[in-house]
């Protein structure tokens, strides 16, 4: 499901590069070729259905994106190889002998 919502965002993100270089900017852009008083849209609608288009695709794709976050599969929690391997080996149960402890001279002191 999530491979499906990125390329609809791929997809997406395309129709909004072809628009946006559509739109008017300081030196004219496509939209300006639509300047003919005979054609049904004339410049300025052109401008308003483009700029309509642009925020409409932004909002497809902040939503795609959102639902692709939903839908990513959950991470699985994992032991670490650490644990792993605690597990399996057995404890040894060792015994040691206590050393006998030596005791040091104690030094006596002269009584005057």
């Amino acid at each position: 499901m999530s491979t499906l919502l990125t390329v609809l965002i791929l997809i997406a993100s395309v129709l909004m590069i072809g628009i946006v270089l559509i739109q008017k900017s300081k030196g004219g852009g496509l939209a300006s070729n639509f300047a003919s008083s005979n054609q049904i849209m004339g410049v300025r609608k052109t401008t308003d259905v483009v700029e309509k288009t642009t925020w409409t695709i932004a909002v497809i794709i902040m939503v795609l994106c959102i639902a692709t976050v939903a839908f990513m599969p959950k991470a699985q929690v994992q032991t670490s190889v650490v644990e792993n391997n605690t597990k399996e080996v057995p404890t040894a149960n060792f015994e040691t002998e206590a050393l006998p402890v030596e005791e040091a001279p104690v030094a006596e002191t002269p009584e005057n």
